[in-house]
């Protein structure tokens, strides 16, 4: 093994150690996360660059739906109780695909976090997306991790003040962006901005990004890990979730232990070195503030950055690389079994290594068809049986309602004539926008006709009606029957509504109700 005199060694100590559990109160302790490089790090911009994308340009994209509706392509549209997702519209009645698609969420964040941890929490998490964000702005005001350290310590000047004015001043930029995209999803973004910068927007616009600036603020900023440990429930439920066969960030200390700042004087001396060169670069890079060589902990979020910096030291030492690698819990356990074998007590990691320090073929690896467990196929089906449900609901979906309100007070009425009228109230629910001609025609009442209020037409048995694009159309609607006609007391019956453009029809069973046969 070579001596390490290259390589960077930090004076980082874990902020919240897995060793020592700090009080819930406790003051918080500065974080100052080293900006790593590698695959992991790589991957969280894509991340952060596609979810922040998302979150900030989704309000503007247009999706054409006709004059008779909004053209965002995602609106919630509290006015008028619609929420638009490009070509699906949804209607309050229809709030079950929102809550279908919430279950779906916490199935697939079950389904993610059995497999593979916290991946959630290290990669697409808002608070991580954000608290990303900021440490870019930090890093490029104030500098990387001993810079910023520096500037903590030193005492307040000109230089200092405006480094730390910048760096707020430009967070509070972000959380104002923040708060404003928000609310362009309720409302047409482009004149809702118009309105908010000349003045003529309604007060709960100005209070909810005011609401929301300070929340981003404080928690991507000022809080950050402290979100995650004490406020978030993710981390004590996550522990549920897991078993021996779900990959975690892990530390094989059955590889890096006992851990030697200076390998060759000790390997000189006979004694069993680890891999580890105790530079503290994984705790350097933590967002976090934690030591992972301490185990898995609770404030842990499995971003992987510490895999990424100890990569990088185990390359300039040529060492394998996966010092700390996401690993299964029963991966470690045989690894540790065949480090320790043959009773002794202190790990020895030249026994699972070759002479040419590589790892040797008597090392267990991981496969990824153990991921696929009983619990994990369990989250998967049902998952999946939610989406399917969602998706044939969805496309089955009637866009034509018909709702009938018989009038209870009175039942029925006698006409002059003997016959019986029974009134109705017919409400026909047009879910398009776009106007639609509408058949409504009554059906197994024999000898009866209709009459609708205000309707110079005459009606028998069916009439005509025209109703708005994505509009309720109440009608009061009369219906009378010869008395010779009548069966019994209770004659059930049927309105038929009718798009005869699309097809699309709705049928509603009714009552008629009379005296009894005979009065």
């Amino acid at each position: 093994m070579l001596d390490t005199p290259e390589i960077e060694t930090f004076d980082a100590t874990a902020v919240n150690s897995a060793r020592m559990r700090q009080p819930l109160y406790a003051a918080r302790k500065k974080v100052f996360p080293k900006r790593a490089e590698g695959s992991f790090r790589r991957f969280k911009w894509i991340v952060m660059l596609i979810t922040l994308g998302i979150y900030y340009l989704t309000p503007w994209l247009r999706w054409n739906r006709g004059p008779y509706a909004p053209d965002q392509g995602v609106l919630v549209d509290l006015a008028n109780r619609r929420f638009y997702f490009f070509p699906i519209e949804i209607w309050p009645q229809e709030f079950y695909f929102v809550a279908g698609l919430l279950i779906m969420a916490g199935f697939g964040l079950f389904l993610v976090t059995s497999t593979v941890g916290r991946a959630w929490c290290g990669y697409t998490c808002p608070q991580t997306v954000w608290v990303d964000l900021f440490l870019v702005i930090e890093r490029a005001v104030e500098g990387d991790r001993n810079a910023r350290i520096k500037l903590d310590a030193a005492p307040w000047s000109a230089g200092k003040l405006i480094k730390r004015v910048t760096k707020h001043l430009i967070w509070l930029i972000i959380a104002v962006l923040t708060g404003g995209a928000w609310i362009f999803y309720f409302a047409d973004a482009p004149t809702l901005l118009r309105n908010l910068v000349t003045g003529h927007a309604e007060p709960v616009a100005y209070i909810t990004i005011a609401i929301l600036t300070g929340t981003t603020y404080v928690f991507g900023g000022l809080m950050r890990e402290q979100v995650c440990t004490y406020m978030c429930p993710w981390p004590r439920i996550q522990a549920a979730m897991l078993d021996e066969n779900s990959l975690t960030v892990t530390y094989n200390d059955w590889r890096g232990e006992p851990r030697s700042r200076h390998a060759k004087k000790a390997a000189a001396a006979g004694q069993a070195v680890g891999d580890c060169v105790d530079c503290n670069a994984c705790v350097a890079v933590c967002p976090m503030g934690i030591d992972i060589r301490d185990g898995q902990q609770l404030e842990c979020i499995t971003c992987a950055l510490c895999i990424d910096a100890c990569n990088s030291v185990m390359d300039k030492i040529g060492r394998e690389r996966g010092l700390i690698s996401y690993a299964t819990l029963a991966e470690y356990q045989a690894n540790m079994a065949l480090a320790t074998a043959g009773g002794t007590s202190t790990i020895d990691p030249r026994r699972v290594h070759d002479a040419n320090g590589r790892l040797s073929d008597k090392v267990a690896t991981f496969h990824l068809k153990k991921l696929m467990g009983p619990r994990t196929l369990i989250y998967l089906a049902a998952w999946t049986l939610v989406g399917l449900g969602l998706l044939y609901a969805l496309l089955t979906r009637d866009r034509l309602q018909v709702n009938v309100l018989a009038d209870r007070n009175p039942q029925f009425v006698v006409l002059s004539d003997g016959s019986i009228r029974n009134g109705y109230t017919i409400k026909l629910l047009n879910m398009i926008p776009e106007p639609r001609t509408i058949t409504v025609t009554m059906q197994n009442l024999p000898g009866a006709d209709m009459s609708v209020v205000g309707m110079d037409q005459h009606v028998e048995r069916s009439f005509v009606v025209e109703v708005e694009p994505d509009k309720l159309k109440t009608l009061k609607v009369y219906v009378r029957q010869p008395r010779e006609n009548i069966a019994s007391s209770r004659q059930h019956f049927t309105f038929v509504v009718e798009d005869k453009s699309s097809h699309e029809s709705d049928r509603y069973e009714a009552t008629f109700d009379a005296p009894e046969t005979g009065k």
